[in-house]
């Protein structure tokens, strides 16, 4: 099952389960559309994979995403301020 991470791994935005403009690359880092615009040639800066837009999940099953999500929350924690 895919992991829908609650933030953005850059800025820290917060992304709705059921945003349209949010990408991911095959290891699920996640990233708002703003940020991803600013990699180059559209690739994953951890990785360099490709990014692709994150499929939506409807908010009536959100409640079954857990809230510690440990991956994007601890980047968060560790990432510098900006």
């Amino acid at each position: 099952m895919l992991e829908y991470r609650r933030r953005c791994e850059r800025c820290g935005r917060d992304l709705a389960v059921d945003d349209h403009r949010v990408y991911i690359c095959s290891f699920e880092c996640t990233w708002c559309a703003d940020c991803a615009a600013t990699f180059p040639a559209g690739h994953c800066p951890n990785c360099g994979g490709n990014l692709e837009l994150r499929p939506i999940q409807p908010r009536h099953l959100a409640r079954h995403t857990p809230r510690f999500q440990p991956h994007s929350d601890m980047l968060q924690l560790l990432a510098p301020s900006v």
